[in-house]
């Protein structure tokens, strides 16, 4: 016996299935919404970070032309950077296309620049920061490529004590080995030479740095400008443990403690970077 239509049950299942609809419409709509709020508001952060880095940029490296004469690896060092700093803003010009992940490091490239010469001023002319650069957090970061790598980090800023007549060197030590060992667990000899058989090498036949760094950075796809940059990022903080490597008299070495604290943050911001490009 066929069943009787009911008109009514039908309305109403067509009512809930409507309702259901509509609910799953508004909350698709709200997804969108948060998603877009959400990305709008980090492009604002991004496009707000980035402009107080290009302005500390022109400020401190007006700073630092007006008043450092003395030339030295460490200031040869810092031309160097600044250079390939300009090659990458000539390239990666804004409007141009690029994924999140070089974005990413587009926008620590322009921290790295500034924090740089923020610390040149402190340790060349003596000039403390009117501003600074964002603070970072490594630990977790260093954990997971080392644990080794993470105590030595713990060990250089436990270094960095006012009663500690050796700051300077004895922070310098353990944060040069950390660079070192660093690149060398993420990109040895071996899988760098698989890369590339045809990488240029040392006197001793190992991958240069450039090389390793190259490698470290394969994956996101950058003009060489990106890497030459690394580089000299690399070399300018290398060259900066010399300079405080050499200062060994009075409290602390030759540098208070406040001006140690900048060149910690610029340590810091050196190996997130290093972390950032080779993840």
């Amino acid at each position: 016996m066929a069943k009787h239509f009911n008109a009514s049950q039908f309305r109403s299942q067509l009512r809930r299935i409507e309702n259901q609809m509509n609910r799953e419409i508004r909350k698709y709509n709200t997804e969108v919404n948060r998603a877009i709020s959400k990305y709008n508001s980090a492009v604002r952060e991004y496009n707000s970070s980035v402009r107080r880095n290009r302005q500390i940029i022109s400020r401190e490296l007006s700073k630092l032309q007006s008043q450092t004469t003395a030339r030295n690896s460490y200031t040869i060092s810092l031309t160097a950077m600044q250079r390939h700093y300009a090659q990458v803003g000539a390239i990666y010009t804004e409007g141009v296309e690029v994924t999140p992940a070089q974005e990413r490091i587009l926008d620590l490239i322009e921290q790295e620049q500034a924090n740089s010469i923020i610390t040149a001023n402190v340790i060349e002319n003596n000039i403390s920061p009117e501003e600074n650069t964002e603070d970072v957090e490594i630990g977790n970061k260093l954990s997971a490529v080392s644990e080794d790598l993470l105590h030595r980090w713990q060990g250089a800023v436990f270094a960095l004590n006012p009663q500690n007549p050796d700051a300077a060197r004895h922070f310098c030590t353990s944060t040069r080995e950390l660079f070192t060992d660093f690149i060398e667990l993420k990109a040895p000899d071996k899988d760098v030479f698989e890369f590339n058989p045809n990488v240029e090498k040392t006197d001793r036949g190992n991958a240069t740095r450039k090389e390793k760094i190259k490698y470290m950075m394969r994956n996101f796809c950058f003009d060489n400008c990106v890497v030459d940059f690394a580089d000299s990022n690399i070399e300018n903080i290398l060259q900066l443990f010399h300079v405080l490597s050499n200062a060994t008299h009075g409290e602390a070495g030759r540098y208070e403690m406040s001006k140690l604290r900048q060149v910690k943050k610029r340590v810091e911001q050196g190996i997130n970077f290093l972390c950032e490009i080779a993840a």
